[in-house]
């Protein structure tokens, strides 16, 4: 297997364990002020992903910093034509990480609501986004002979980029709700359980179309393959929460996410960017790759620090794997 094409499949799987970590947190954020009540009820939602939420970002960052080493025409071509779209992404990830941080350090009840409106769009606006980002790479976007976007704003946001957003969404509410049926108990755990499977089968008719969309496009018999697999998963899932399985449950929504994800880069190899204009300025794992020394420079270091940072961040899972009790709290307005 050629170096490029390895480098593809890796940055697959770090983009695969962003959405599947990430997007449980953003579901979570969104529900935020949707399941938690009263103080100590969001408190405890917040709770369930105080010790992750920034580990999972990790992923986000190494994919971007890997893209930039081993194919830096397509991160070139990638952030200065989804410029706005990427940095909203940025400025909503900063804002919901100030509020995860600055949340508790102040006793007060209207601090800690702008905070968790701060949560719940920053946890909104990155999860609509990135769906409408990568249902255009999938599309394709207008691209010159010399890779340059040439296109608007209004080319990024088309109805099949409209409604991967809205995909990417519903699925990751739908996967946060199942997470805090497994992290929670009593009441909220209840609550949790049973808006999970509400959204759920919204989540499961947008992605069955968004999928199947895709496939019209550009998908080959692979990649049907692992999208049928993906939503088989995610109905699996939404079972095992009806029977109050939230482990099995939250395995499904995981599972499906990350094979609904792969089916998408399966379909868009290795055309990482097609032209929707001219053929030649079609980007591939080829021709927007880096040399194949630096190739290999890369690929030692992945060898050697990939497995120590999925070990660690598998314990850090391990040990706060307990579920979170809501506890009264004693916080006062200011006068």
């Amino acid at each position: 297997m050629e170096l490029t094409t390895v480098w593809f499949v890796l940055i697959a799987g770090l983009w695969i364990g962003y959405f599947v970590l990430e997007g449980f947190d953003f579901g979570v954020g969104m529900l935020l002020r949707v399941l938690g009540r009263d103080e100590p009820e969001r408190r405890a939602v917040v709770t369930t992903i105080g010790p992750v939420w920034d580990g999972n970002e990790v992923w986000l960052i190494v994919a971007g910093a890997m893209t930039f080493a081993a194919f830096p025409e397509w991160y070139a071509t990638l952030f200065s034509g989804f410029y706005l779209p990427l940095f909203a992404i940025l400025v909503s990830l900063i804002l919901r990480g100030v509020a995860l941080e600055y949340r508790g350090k102040r006793d007060d009840l209207v601090w800690r609501s702008r905070m968790d409106w701060l949560i719940t769009v920053g946890s909104v606006v990155p999860a609509l986004l990135w769906g409408i980002t990568f249902a255009n790479l999938v599309r394709g976007v207008p691209l010159d002979a010399s890779h340059e976007f040439v296109g608007t704003l209004g080319d990024l946001l088309n109805p099949f980029a409209l409604l991967g957003g809205v995909t990417f969404v519903a699925v990751f509410v739908a996967h946060g709700a199942i997470f805090l049926a497994l992290r929670t108990t009593d009441d909220l755990r209840q609550r949790a359980n049973r808006l999970a499977s509400g959204t759920g089968l919204v989540a499961v008719v947008l992605a069955a179309a968004f999928l199947a969309w895709a496939q019209s496009l550009r998908g080959d018999a692979t990649s049907a393959v692992v999208a049928a697999a993906a939503a088989v998963a995610l109905v699996v899932g939404l079972v095992a929460n009806r029977l109050r399985r939230e482990g099995l449950a939250f395995a499904g929504t995981a599972l499906a996410i990350g094979l609904a994800v792969a089916s998408l880069f399966v379909a868009m190899f290795p055309a990482v960017m097609p032209s929707t204009l001219d053929p030649a300025g079609t980007l591939t794992t080829v021709n927007a790759a880096s040399t194949p020394y630096t190739l290999k420079v890369l690929t030692i270091i992945a060898a050697i620090f990939t497995p120590l940072v999925l070990l660690y961040q598998g314990w850090t899972y391990w040990v706060f794997r307990k579920r979170v009790t809501v506890e009264p709290v004693a916080v006062e307005a200011e006068p």
